[in-house]
């Protein structure tokens, strides 16, 4: 099956949507999600024990003919109560996870599990019907494969007149919720370019992001970090307690599960709509957004022996910040919207430097939050003055990387200090 590639000059967009299934297809979904699971699975075991018995490469065609004999034997022929297009999309993710792991981008795959794994389905074009609804523009009859009635779904917004979606997929989350995700290709209107009013120099904003603050720019501008666990602290732990009471297996632990997780749920939504407010405003604003190229997987590390459970606080309050959530949107509202992005190499010393006059100082502790530099004698805050030497570095960056452009050529919505050659190799950190 030949995997389809995305138009020219189109952006592709999700539109995502709760539903609420009837009883019939609650019931179909739970068979399809069951199913995709198996098929990954099976795919996994095949691709897996090919090549450790023969040294066998198989790859997506292979596990698609082997999908084709398992909807046809006795012993699984319920998988033939499924969708062949959405099994086929579980054999493409599982192809995709491959070529992943191959690219060194993640580990080798892993078998999902009935209770920890996301249910989901991908249905392509073939696989629903999607009417618009002409009594509500914006808004349409979704009719799944092997269902009869179209999805409850609730239209949170309205969607551009014309659209149809390249591909859906249905999930559920732990807290038992449905969702319908419409991927689409649209051509997204790029906003006016943002530039110093008299100067011509582009409006570059500076990002340090943080525990005591979540993020703070170079004007001085502080986003406060919200820590929804420690605000729901006392109610997770609650929570906790009335699950341990339950006896396992019971209707009443499974309820006592889904408090749990509709509790996750709300701290996950609360988290997102404040990023992306925040990170909608930042693109709309400026031209130039300038971050720190941060490992967050390796500040993750757990600490071992002496201090680690001053560790394990500090990895839940990084794990609440989500930064790697305000990365990701940043990357993609920039290419949607026209904006640059600079990644400043992570070893640069943002915090270090005076801003003033550029003089590299010693060390800071994270408990000093302001310091003066020994220099020039300017008082710094902490993180401003980080965000302000982020700034300035990232907008040096901007203009080496525009510098080779053709006249009206536009800026790369991505640059990565590590990927700009400079004299002798990489650009040099002060």
């Amino acid at each position: 099956m030949k995997r389809r590639t995305k138009d020219p000059g189109t952006q592709q967009r999700v539109y995502r949507f709760r539903f609420y299934p009837t009883t019939a297809q609650a019931e179909q979904l739970e068979k399809t999600f069951g199913a995709c699971r198996w098929v990954y699975n099976e795919g996994l075991a095949l691709r897996s024990g090919a090549w450790e018995r023969h040294r066998v490469n198989v790859g997506f065609a292979e596990t698609c003919r082997a999908l084709t004999g398992w909807r046809r034997a006795a012993g699984t022929a319920w998988l033939e109560e499924v969708s062949s297009t959405v099994l086929q999309q579980s054999l493409r993710n599982l192809d995709q996870a491959y070529t992943r792991f191959f690219k060194g981008m993640s580990k080798y795959p892993k078998r999902k599990k009935k209770r920890t794994s996301k249910d989901a389905a991908t249905y392509v074009r073939t696989g629903f019907r999607w009417v618009e609804d002409p009594e509500r523009p914006g808004t349409a009859r979704v009719t799944l494969a092997k269902q009869a009635q179209p999805l409850d779904v609730r239209w949170s917004r309205t969607l551009p007149a014309g659209l149809l979606p390249v591909r859906l997929s249905v999930t559920r989350d732990r807290a038992g919720r449905y969702f319908l995700a419409a991927l689409a290709e649209e051509r997204i209107t790029v906003l006016p370019a943002a530039f110093m009013p008299g100067t011509g120099e582009p409006t570059t904003v500076g990002l340090d992001l943080g525990l005591a603050s979540l993020a703070t720019l170079d004007d001085g501008t502080k986003l406060d970090h919200p820590r929804l666990l420690k605000r729901y602290a006392e109610r997770l732990a609650r929570l906790q307690r009335e699950l341990h009471r339950k006896v396992m297996g019971s209707q009443n632990r499974d309820k006592a599960r889904r408090r749990i997780a509709r509790l996750y749920a709300l701290i996950g939504d609360v988290r997102r709509d404040m990023l992306d407010q925040f990170t909608t405003r930042l693109v709309r604003e400026n031209q130039v957004l300038v971050v720190e190229d941060l490992s967050i997987a390796s500040l993750l590390r757990p600490a071992r022996g002496k201090g680690r459970r001053r560790k394990a606080s500090l990895n839940r309050a990084i794990r609440d910040a989500a930064w790697g959530e305000l990365l990701r949107q940043l990357r993609y509202k920039c290419e949607w919207y026209g904006r640059t992005l600079v990644i400043v190499d992570r070893f640069f010393p943002s915090t270090r430097r005076c801003s003033a006059c550029h003089a590299k100082g010693p060390k800071l502790d994270v408990s000093v939050r302001e310091w003066t530099c020994d220099r020039c004698g300017a008082a710094h805050d902490r993180d401003v003055n980080a965000a302000v030497n982020l700034r300035d570095e990232g907008l040096r960056l901007y203009r080496l990387a525009t510098s080779a452009l053709p006249p009206g050529g536009r800026a790369p919505s991505v640059i990565r200090a590590s990927a700009l050659p400079g004299p002798e190799g990489p650009l040099p950190v002060m």
